[in-house]
């Protein structure tokens, strides 16, 4: 198992979220990271590389080019137009308004571009966004090159960022573009298997309408569950994607027996599909004491998660999404890892 990691997630170190009506210190930040390598390395996963710097040829792919422009620039934006505080949407497009034209002024231009309000934008994130996007290319070259595992420790994380929109903590769709540079390496049908806790309507966005991704997310019931307006089980994927979108909304309380039955559910699609590789988006916010998720995961259950995507047979590539809070997610992520060697 190789790991890819890079310095530079700690540029991405925000110090205000919109959480519960207060402005608090993000539950994403450096120390997640920190914990989750640490763990890894004791866990035996030492072979730990830096990313290669790809561009941003394979992002254009899957990202609108006017977004990356935006997200490249908001901060000096921001900065320009006289603001003291880190960047926070506060105006959005919403039902049965104008939304075709990207206002000028960045306050508005945040609002577009935004789907949610409480990731704030500060000094870094885009660069740190674009280093996370190059450890998870990383890990699909390694795969490309005719290894079976590779563990690519994003952070930022990027499923919630949709085709043109930023929130939940994320920038840069780091499991769709790493789907991608895998098709434009060669393969045929990609498969992208997202079991954080939050739905990836970002990740849904971008692959909605394909028949090259399949894509199938298990994750808190959207009525009651961030990011709320997305991930109900009657999505099903669209035009040339029809069938290729499986839902899996959860409720309250689950645990892993119920919760790896809906596993067990997408594996079987994911392998019917013909899936030449699995992009795993790894959350690990399904664990018992994650402060802002509902499920009931323990610890060895992330034994078993691995050995389950395992037995496909199929390559995985297995990306960080999120995990908040407590020391735990070290020792979950480095349980995944162990079960997918077996």
């Amino acid at each position: 198992m190789r790991v890819f990691y890079s310095e530079k997630h700690r540029l991405r170190d925000a110090s205000t979220e919109l959480h519960g009506g207060l402005l608090v210190k993000p539950f994403e930040g450096p120390f997640r990271a920190e914990w989750i390598l640490e763990a890894v390395k004791e866990a035996g996963f030492t072979d730990v590389h830096a990313p290669a710097e790809h561009g941003l040829k394979t992002a254009l792919k899957v990202h609108d080019a006017g977004y990356l422009d935006f997200l490249a620039t908001c901060w000096e934006r921001w900065q320009a137009a006289g603001f003291q505080g880190e960047a926070i949407a506060t105006s959005f497009p919403c039902r049965r308004s104008q939304i075709a034209r990207v206002p000028n002024h960045i306050d508005g231009a945040l609002g577009y571009y935004a789907n949610s309000a409480e990731t704030a934008i500060s000094g870094g994130t885009y660069e740190a966004a674009v280093a996370s996007m190059d450890v998870a290319l990383s890990g699909g070259d390694w795969l490309n090159a005719g290894n079976r595992f590779a563990f690519s420790l994003c952070r930022p994380p990027g499923h919630h960022a949709g085709i043109d929109l930023f929130g939940g903590y994320c920038f840069i769709n780091n499991a769709a573009v790493a789907a991608q540079r895998l098709l434009d390496l060669g393969a045929r049908k990609v498969a992208i298997l997202d079991v954080d806790f939050h739905h990836g309507n970002g990740t849904q966005d971008i692959t909605y309408r394909r028949d090259d991704i399949f894509f199938a997310s298990l994750h808190g019931e959207p009525a009651n569950a961030f990011p709320y307006f997305l991930g109900y089980a009657d999505e099903t994927g669209e035009g040339a994607g029809e069938g290729l979108n499986a839902n899996y909304p959860l409720p309250s309380g689950t645990p892993f027996d119920v919760w790896s039955a809906a596993l067990a559910d997408a594996l079987t699609r994911i392998t019917a599909y013909g899936a030449e590789v699995i992009v795993v988006s790894l959350g690990v916010d399904t664990f018992e004491q994650d402060p802002i998720s509902f499920f009931k995961l323990k610890t060895p259950d992330y034994i078993r998660m691995g050995e389950m995507i395992a037995k496909t047979g199929i390559p995985v590539l297995t990306l960080m999404e999120g995990g908040y809070g407590v020391p735990e997610i070290g020792l979950n992520v480095a349980n995944v890892l162990k079960g997918l060697e077996g």
